[in-house]
């Protein structure tokens, strides 16, 4: 997220960390070189990027896949499929771009005829998307609070969440989906705000924010909204129940000794990915307590990375969105069992 707003006060503008590349307007994937060593697509491999973005993740797996390999990429943005397909038209049959969210990969696979070998997860939101202040994931710029991911989708927006939650409501989300610490403050003062009127641009949300925390408790790094806009996004398109689901259909659809690879940026994504995978590698799923197995559950997956992979200095250096970067993944059994 943005850490600068020249529409705020001085003193509220003012930040103690510079804009991250990914605000700036320079998309740069995150790991990339850390997912291809541990995902390791091999020629006539398929590739299933759930996450198409940018096109960076999709793009390099591409190389490492061909001759014979292919790519099918999903998004549940259409203005990243539209990109996608002018960006790789030269590409022909190897590569295709779909319009999809991550619990609909199943379905999607099996209408392409995909049967992946990798499945990438690159999680989080596009430097094109906090780019354009129309979809108001940033606030950067002025811009309506809206952050659907799918502009199409008849579901709320910010705003709509904003007019219709009680404190109570709010504060649990920016608390649960956030981690933002003053949230019973903020959730306080957007409500005594939208009795006067609606709270509809991201400026004035992002101005209501680091007014209603004092100075001295402003984060060190990041700007006092930022978090707020975090639980917002993710209520907003319900990503933390995609990604369970995303996990859960990958595990479906992939070949035997075919791997998953994801890449975490906030907290509530590495818990859920954590989570998920840790189940499939997970040999007993009866009550811990319980000193004898009974459940008929057995591992299907081993791990790749024993902990998250994290990124080195040298990226930090260059990309500083990937600071909070987490890298996992899973391999596939040839056959389920111990």
């Amino acid at each position: 997220m943005s850490v600068m707003l020249a529409a705020m006060p001085r003193s509220v503008a003012r930040s103690r960390e510079a804009a991250p590349a990914h605000v700036r307007g320079t998309h740069q994937p995150v790991m990339l070189a850390e997912l291809l060593e541990v995902l390791h697509p091999q020629p006539g491999e398929v590739v299933v990027d759930a996450t198409l973005g940018a096109g960076g993740v999709s793009r390099a797996f591409l190389e490492r896949v061909l001759p014979g390999g292919r790519v099918l990429a999903l998004d549940r943005d259409p203005s990243a499929v539209r990109r996608a397909e002018l960006a790789f038209a030269d590409r022909g049959a190897a590569f295709r771009a779909v319009q999809g969210r991550f619990s609909q990969l199943a379905a999607i696979c099996a209408r392409e005829a995909v049967e992946p070998d990798v499945v990438v997860l690159d999680l989080g939101i596009s430097s094109l998307q906090l780019d354009d202040p129309s979809r108001g994931f940033s606030f950067q710029q002025d811009g309506p609070l809206d952050m659907r991911l799918d502009p199409s989708e008849p579901t709320l927006t910010a705003a709509d969440i904003l007019a219709s939650r009680s404190e109570r409501e709010l504060a649990d989300l920016f608390f649960e989906l956030g981690e933002e610490r003053h949230s019973r403050r903020i959730a306080a003062a957007i409500v005594s705000r939208r009795r006067s009127a609606p709270i509809s641009t991201t400026t004035e949300l992002a101005r209501i924010c680091a007014e209603a925390i004092p100075r001295r408790l402003w984060p060190r790094r990041i700007h006092p909204a930022t978090r707020v806009f975090l639980a917002l996004r993710v209520a907003v398109n319900d990503e933390l129940e995609e990604l369970r689901r995303g996990i859960d259909a990958s595990a479906q659809i992939l070949r035997p000794d075919g791997r998953i690879g994801t890449l975490s940026f906030q907290p509530s994504e590495h818990r859920t990915t954590k989570r998920s995978l840790n189940a499939l590698t997970t040999a007993r799923a009866c009550p811990s307590q319980d000193l004898v197995c009974t459940c008929a559950h057995r591992a299907t997956f081993s791990t790749l990375t024993r902990r998250s992979l994290k990124p080195g200095a040298a990226e930090l250096e260059r990309n500083p969105r990937a600071r909070s970067a987490q890298l996992r993944a899973v391999l596939k059994l040839a056959r389920s069992g111990p």
